[in-house]
């Protein structure tokens, strides 16, 4: 029976001390939460600069649920592109100094989205072997050639680039990777990229709002640009909100609306979260002092 053979896997994920428990919190996502009744000091939260119970947010949001209901009611493509998402895109193509940027309802909906859109059969991906699930999985659906280095390694992902009889070539890396913190060399994966006529997508969902002048991401912090990257940010961390944005040139953009199937397919976030997000960013443009504070937290926990 198929139930039989998935309640045996499953109690084999409990025997293994993996399998996964979810726990309700019942206070908002701050530092002191109660969770089943009992009260933490939380750890786990990747609400950076603590935006997340912020009372502009929550003013910005109340005031777009009362503008623009709660649902966009349709897809970006058929009637659910909204005055909010439209300005949001703007501000932050403007905020990351790239042309145009494009939304999405996730970090992973985007990633998925960009790989698929991008390359095909006959193409190849590069990829950093720690890098987040969502980037792995829209190089296994994109049909492309998957091709793994070792952690950080450039010397060996340009071996890889050398030998590749691939037609196109994108290299995708976390910018800040999730688990060890550490921040991938962008400018040398930029000028290999420039090198090898290849796209770069660069996942910034850590570093957005947290590094670079005003947190306006890892280009920032180590002031590259180039018309080769394509990069992703997620406005569910740092942003206190939800949702993400890939933000690249004109062309890459407008491929992505006609191609990416995560975009195309699914209704679009409710507008009022975009509404409030254009209160986030002004928060993180302004409030300098909520990364000082993330820096100190962050070095005392390391001592």
């Amino acid at each position: 029976m198929p139930f039989a053979a998935l309640a045996n896997e499953l109690a084999e994920l409990e025997a293994q001390g993996l399998r996964r428990t979810r726990r309700a919190m019942g206070t908002p996502d701050r530092a002191h939460v109660t969770i089943d009744g009992r009260n933490y000091i939380a750890f786990c939260s990747n609400d950076y600069l603590g935006l997340a119970s912020h009372s502009d947010l929550i003013a910005a949001a109340c005031e777009g649920a009362t503008r623009y209901g709660v649902g966009a009611g349709a897809s970006h493509l058929i009637a659910g592109h909204a005055h909010p998402h439209e300005a949001l895109e703007e501000a932050l193509a403007a905020y990351v100094g790239l042309p145009r940027a494009l939304l999405f309802s996730s970090g992973y909906m985007a990633n998925i989205g960009v790989v698929t859109a991008l390359v095909g059969r006959g193409d190849a991906v590069f990829a950093d072997r720690l890098n987040h699930a969502s980037l792995n999985d829209g190089a296994l659906l994109s049909r492309a050639a998957f091709k793994r280095y070792p952690h950080g390694d450039i010397a060996a992902l340009e071996r890889l680039l050398a030998h590749t009889p691939a037609r196109r070539k994108l290299v995708v890396t976390d910018a800040v990777f999730s688990m060890d913190g550490d921040i991938a060399d962008v400018p040398a994966l930029v000028s290999l990229c420039e090198r090898h006529g290849a796209w770069l997508l660069l996942d910034d969902a850590h570093g957005f709002g947290v590094l670079g002048e005003a947190g306006r991401g890892t280009l920032a912090h180590f002031g590259v640009s180039s018309r080769r990257i394509v990069y992703m940010a997620t406005l569910g961390k740092a942003a206190g909100v939800s949702g993400a944005f890939v933000a690249a040139p004109d062309t890459v953009v407008e491929t992505l609306i006609q191609r990416a199937r995560p975009y195309i397919y699914t209704t679009a976030g409710p507008p009022l979260l975009a509404h409030a997000v254009l209160t986030s960013l002004k928060l993180i443009a302004h409030e300098e002092w909520r990364r000082e504070r993330r820096r100190t937290l962050a070095s005392t926990l390391r001592r």
